[in-house]
């Protein structure tokens, strides 16, 4: 049996000398173990910097959390810990869902449907307002959160709450407007409607760097459009998803609606998977990488689900030698060195026109040289830590295939290994520019994506050139051409110009907004979220023909009646 209390103790912190240092406060979790034998104490020390953040938004940090919420909260499963990658303190420890939570989890949410479809969608536009509302009082505390168990740095966190608001700004609007279409027949008296429905359950699997927006984006549509949504988090994100989930369902519960419209289940690879494979769910929204994300479409379609797949971007900036490079330099810098590089649409791969190479990456790089770790959640800080020390081992392998294929490394190329308390223990690395040798898209160097913040740079003469070297990776979420000439923006958005799902001029790679549909194409999976057309993936769409006369035609004149 375990009992688990807690209290908050101060250290004086002092010198070789003797002399007084620093005032440290600390939350002390005492977790007791009480068996045979008597009592066994595992104290576990939580920072005053940690449990500020979490007190916030009254998440518990004397005891074990219920990872699962199908209008109830439980979790009786694995245990997940939730670690900080800025000091690599453990925040808290999750219990996730087991197989049989997961089921009745999946029945609550088909209860929570039927339910659901029946309420007029203005009324559901009108609860997305309430949870807008409910979130905008939070954002300031959810970006802290955000900073704290992802790591970006906080006014990225924020700006990721953002987007959950905006995002339901927008379906509050879009609940009044999801209209089908009256089509002309050819048939007299008779009309046909294009008529949508909601759809059933909605599955999102979503991934560690956008551990709140993106199911936002997911929830806010799903809700306008009358889906039930269970939301499966990354298992090192938990506590974003359990904030989250407890704002909605105070709102749900204060309108009446079942806490299963929107639901959570923590776990790991196992809970995705059954998951992906349940025949409960109509429809999957994967965000994650190419290789799990080919298999996650194999197992939906294979069972003739929906599903809607987000996945890798190794994404280009293009730089012409008439664009400004007052606005190109500091847009390539936030897109390359924004989220340490672990953005979908982080820019990966940058190709400047041959008159401009020095010009341009002189000034990149004291843009480079300005920026220096530290705690994401001091509003200075620009560069946070990589998510997990796994990362840390993609990005130096990145840098040694650099290396070993000639690469010059202008800046970067190492991780930060003399940093003081608390980041001594975060995965924190250099932000890096390498000039490979030549550019191959067949190379790994240029067509897999690293997803840590290393930018290759190529150097072309044509646009045409740029323009391939741009297609010719697996990938295809962003691109960027930075000019002035309206002849190029015409190619670049054409149909010889970039095959990405996101095309911008003049505008960085990274950072879109939300009245856009979000996606990318090719190996990036061709899916579509947030905003524009999006919302039509979240119903089923019927084709009605009604006759309203007194005749049955057949259309295209066809005749089928016995002859005498």
């Amino acid at each position: 049996m375990v009992r688990e209390l807690s209290g908050i103790c101060k250290y004086q912190l002092f010198d070789s000398n003797n002399r007084r240092q620093t005032l440290l406060t600390t939350t002390i979790c005492y977790d007791i173990e009480e068996g045979i034998g008597g009592t066994r104490p595992l104290t576990r020390f939580l920072s005053n910097r940690a449990s500020t953040v979490l007190s916030a938004l009254d998440i518990p940090t004397a005891s074990e959390l219920h990872g699962v919420y199908d209008g109830e909260w439980c979790g009786s499963g694995d245990i997940f810990e939730s670690v900080c990658p800025a000091t690599g303190e453990v925040l808290a420890h999750v219990r996730s869902a087991t197989p049989q939570e997961l089921q009745r989890a999946l029945d609550r949410s088909r209860e929570a449907y039927m339910f659901f479809r029946s309420v007029p969608a203005p009324r559901r536009g009108e609860i997305l307002r309430q949870i807008r509302e409910a979130l905008a009082a939070k954002r300031e505390e959810l970006g802290a959160l955000i900073s704290l168990e992802m790591g970006k740095i906080r006014t990225e966190g924020v700006g990721e709450v953002q987007e959950f608001v905006d995002i339901a700004d927008y379906a509050v609007g879009l609940s009044r407007m999801m209209n089908g279409r009256v089509v002309a027949s050819e048939r007299p008296g008779h009309t046909i409607l294009e008529v949508p429905n909601p759809l059933g359950v909605v599955a999102v699997l979503s991934a560690f760097n956008f551990p709140v927006a993106v199911y936002g984006w997911n929830l806010a549509l799903s809700l306008a459009a009358g889906n039930a949504t269970l939301w499966k988090p990354s298992p090192s994100t938990p506590l974003c998803s359990i904030a989250v989930t407890k704002i909605v369902s105070s709102v749900l519960e204060k309108n009446g609606i079942p806490g299963a419209v929107a639901g959570l289940v923590t776990g790991g690879k196992d809970v995705g998977a059954s998951i992906v494979e349940s025949e409960d769910v109509d429809m999957v929204s994967f965000t994650g990488s190419e290789t799990v994300g080919r298999r996650v479409g194999q197992v939906v379609q294979s069972r003739f689900g929906k599903v809607l797949l987000e996945l890798g971007g190794n994404n280009a900036a293009v730089v012409m030698p008439d664009a400004d490079l007052s606005l190109a330099v500091p847009a390539v810098f936030f897109g390359a060195v924004g989220t340490a590089g672990q953005r979908c649409t982080s820019t990966r791969r940058l190709y400047l026109h041959s008159s401009i190479v020095q010009k341009f990456l002189s000034r990149l790089e004291t843009l480079y040289a300005s920026v220096h770790p530290g705690d994401p959640l001091d509003s200075a800080t620009l560069l946070g830590p990589l998510h997990n020390r796994n990362a840390v081992e993609i990005y130096s392998n990145a840098v040694d295939h650099l290396l070993k294929t000639g690469a010059e490394i202008l800046t970067g190329g190492a991780s930060y290994t003399s940093l003081k308390d608390p980041l001594k223990n975060g995965h924190f690395v250099m932000p890096t520019i390498a000039i490979p040798e030549r550019v191959d898209v067949s190379d790994k160097v240029w067509n897999t994506e690293t997803f840590a913040p290393i930018l290759t740079v190529g150097v072309f003469d044509e646009l045409e050139e740029a323009i391939e070297w741009n297609n010719g990776v697996p990938q295809g979420l962003s691109s960027s051409l930075w000019t002035r000439d309206l002849r190029n923006v015409g190619k670049w958005i054409g149909p010889a110009g970039s095959d990405t799902g996101i095309v911008n001029v003049n505008v960085g790679t990274s950072g879109a907004e939300i009245g856009a549909a979000f996606g990318g194409n090719k190996s990036t999976g061709w899916g579509r979220e947030s905003g524009g057309d999006a919302w039509k993936q979240y119903v089923r769409w019927s084709a009605c023909t009604v006759n309203f006369s007194d005749e049955a035609p057949l259309a295209q004149g066809v005749q089928f009646s016995p002859t005498a």
